[in-house]
């Protein structure tokens, strides 16, 4: 297939011929990350290793807040104490994040089927006594 009239001018100034391409690439990884279940192994560690990073952050964001403010203190120049409120703004959102970490996790494990939670194929329902009765009716009446 040829273009034509509106990018000609185009074609001929990078020299190209301008057909075009159907590319039929399947995108394999999309599939694979979209087909996979990840274990519970997978979710802990995630959780494990986001958790570090987060207390990381949020324990490294108090000791600047403490310089900083102390350096606001010292100076008294306005901007030393934006850059502290910046900064707490910052480790309490961190600190959300945190919570938040908690909530998902949550979610994500009761999402996690652990079996069946109804039986929705129960034959019988009764006493022993009744099954022998019902048992016992079937039979004779199977007999005759």
């Amino acid at each position: 297939m040829k273009m034509t009239k509106n990018f000609d001018g185009l074609n001929d100034a990078f020299n190209v011929s301008g057909d075009l391409v159907h590319p039929e690439v399947e995108l394999s990884i999309e599939k694979k990350v979209e087909g996979k279940e990840f274990s519970t192994e997978d979710i802990k560690k995630d959780y494990e290793y986001t958790r570090g990073n987060l207390y990381s952050l949020i324990e490294k964001g108090q000791e600047a807040i403490n310089g900083i403010l102390e350096l606001a203190q010292e100076s008294e120049m306005p901007r030393a104490y934006e850059v502290a409120g910046q900064l707490i703004k910052s480790v309490s959102d961190a600190t959300d994040k945190l919570m938040d970490l908690q909530k998902k996790l949550k979610d994500v494990e009761e999402d996690i089927p652990k079996g069946p939670t109804n039986v929705t194929n129960a034959l019988f329902v009764g006493s022993t006594a009744d099954l022998t009765k019902m048992l016992k009716e079937a039979q004779k009446s199977q007999n005759k």
